[in-house]
């Protein structure tokens, strides 16, 4: 009871703030060397973060779905690649701790032992999405899965593989959703992770080999290619999450930017009206996430809040990115140099673009709703 009640009164966004500085300068190794940010993650967990969206009923610290977002704004303004790895983690926990205020039975084991283990949890989704991706065969106990995964984000400290695999069955492709642990035989992490940006998350493939998989591991089974209802709740509960490392990058290189500026005599006109339009660009990017945010907290997954969900995530994206390159093209030849700290939130914030649904297919799932059409 008592580690409860401290981990309910724990500030984590104060908390992420004053171990911002330490994860900076090692963010900033990981970088410049194409490394994993290996020991900001160790950090992370040993500070409890990586139980903060457990409810406090269950040993973990209680955080709300907002304030684990301003926790990942938090880090990504001293460190993109820390932000996005953790929000990888803190998103697959933030599911199911949703999902156990409503039906507790179905996933109170897995909230537990990331409390009691200390489990890392490894996401595969934006490989994944709808369709799925490996293949699943059926054999006694289970099945045996194959295939890669790519972008699996903090892989190398992961413990348990939250992921899909697919299975022919007479109805169709069927999705298996499913966990493997890490170490499990026939799991390898292969050294593919070579990038623009967000250089320190680690994002490997994941090579599987007839990887042992029992019934009881699968938690879901769906149609390949179809708006289940699980998927729309992954929609509510992590894009809100995995969006705001962007707004944090964003917020950055807006600080940065001004950093720059200030100790010139005078700054051009120019330069004054690139500033606003980062202010301008910016102020959308927040106003972007609180709707995604107020949306996660208010509505019931389902077609009309996926579709809010991926318009802000549409949005949040075009204005960081554009925030970025004002707070670029504000700072001058300046923001040009590794030093300055520009050159790396410019890199970081692209992968923006490449989280599910990427905006032609948001723009499709949009279309249809508006027109009354099935989104399938």
């Amino acid at each position: 009871m008592t580690i409860n009640m401290k981990a309910e009164a724990m500030d984590w966004v104060g908390r992420a703030g004053e171990i911002g500085p330490q994860i900076a300068a090692r963010g900033a190794s990981a970088d410049a060397a194409d490394t994993f940010v290996a020991e900001n993650l160790s950090l992370l967990k040993a500070e409890g973060f990586h139980s903060a969206a457990v409810p406090t009923q269950l040993g973990g610290g209680g955080a709300s779905h907002a304030e684990l977002s301003a926790v990942l704004r938090t880090l990504a303004r001293h460190c993109g690649s820390t932000a996005l790895a953790f929000a990888m983690h803190t998103h697959a926990v933030a599911l199911p701790a949703w999902r156990w205020r409503r039906t507790p039975e179905a996933v109170e084991g897995l909230l537990k032992r990331v409390v009691a283990e200390k489990l890392t949890l490894v996401s595969s989704g934006g490989s994944d999405w709808l369709d799925g991706s490996c293949r699943a065969v059926p054999v006694a106990g289970g099945f045996r899965v194959s295939g890669r995964k790519i972008f699996a984000s903090g892989c190398e400290q992961g413990d348990l593989l939250v992921t899909m695999a697919v299975l022919d069955t007479p109805e169709g492709p069927t999705v298996l959703h499913l966990a493997i642990p890490m170490k499990a035989e026939g799991v390898a992490i292969l050294d593919t992770w070579r990038t623009l940006g967000m250089r320190g998350t680690g994002s490997q493939d994941l090579e599987l080999t007839d990887v042992f998989v029992p019934e009881a591991a699968v938690t879901v089974r769906r149609p390949a290619g179809k708006w289940a209802p699980l998927m729309h709740m992954v929609t509510l509960i992590a894009f809100p999450l995995i969006y705001s490392v962007y707004v944090g990058l964003a917020e950055a290189a807006r600080d940065r930017a001004l950093e720059l500026v200030r100790p010139r005599a005078k700054a051009s006109d120019d330069t004054v009206a690139a500033l606003g339009e980062v202010e301008t660009h910016l102020t959308a990017a927040r106003l972007a996430l609180t709707d995604m945010l107020a949306c996660a907290a208010s509505d019931e997954p389902g077609p009309q809040a996926t579709n809010r969900i991926m318009i802000g995530r549409t949005l949040t994206a075009r204005a960081a990115v554009a925030t970025v390159d004002r707070a670029m093209a504000a700072a001058g030849g300046a923001g040009f140099y590794r030093a300055a700290g520009l050159e790396r939130i410019w890199r970081d914030v692209q992968a923006a673009r490449h989280h599910p649904l990427q905006e032609p297919a948001q723009a499709r799932l949009a279309g249809r709703l508006a027109l009354g059409l099935d989104i399938d």
